[in-house]
């Protein structure tokens, strides 16, 4: 199984760079990761029309046979242990292919929420996209040693 996250936003932070760029060199043999940036949509003074752009562009990029998880603040908070459980579900289902999502600056359209295996909160306050992307491989690294071993979860 593989994984991919989709991001919408600028990026470009050098320190959220080199701890993504660890982590995936970590996860490398047990799941590898892609990471794909898509550019903010123009606000024109619609939200919600900010959001349906980006939401197509993100639900564009998933396969049919893909599982989305979508970062959302009001999404479920699992443990590392429930995050693994995830990853393990979608494993043994036999899904090619996990698609992480961190929405723009005004969030998630209805459409990748609906379209999402799950939604994932890495908290219930609002986090910086940088600071998100970091947590999220962080924690595919701690969940792929939780099923796959390794010392690195205590």
């Amino acid at each position: 199984m593989k994984a991919l996250l989709i991001r919408v936003g600028r990026g470009k932070s050098g320190w959220a760079d080199t701890a993504v760029a660890d982590y995936s060199k970590r996860l490398r043999a047990k799941l590898p990761l892609e990471e794909l940036r898509l550019p903010t949509t123009r606000f024109r003074g619609d939200i919600e029309a900010v959001r349906s752009d980006e939401a197509q562009r993100i639900l564009a990029k998933v396969r049919p046979r893909d599982r989305l998880i979508a970062l959302d603040e009001r999404g479920d908070a699992p443990t590392s242990e429930g995050f693994a459980g995830w990853i393990d579900a979608a494993a043994k289902a036999g899904v090619p292919r996990l698609v992480f999502a961190i929405g723009g600056p005004y969030g998630h359209g209805a459409q990748v929420r609906q379209a999402a295996w799950r939604s994932l909160a890495i908290s219930s306050m609002v986090t910086n996209h940088e600071l998100a992307r970091v947590f999220l491989v962080e924690q595919l690294y701690r969940a792929s040693t939780l099923l796959w071993g390794g010392n690195y979860h205590h």
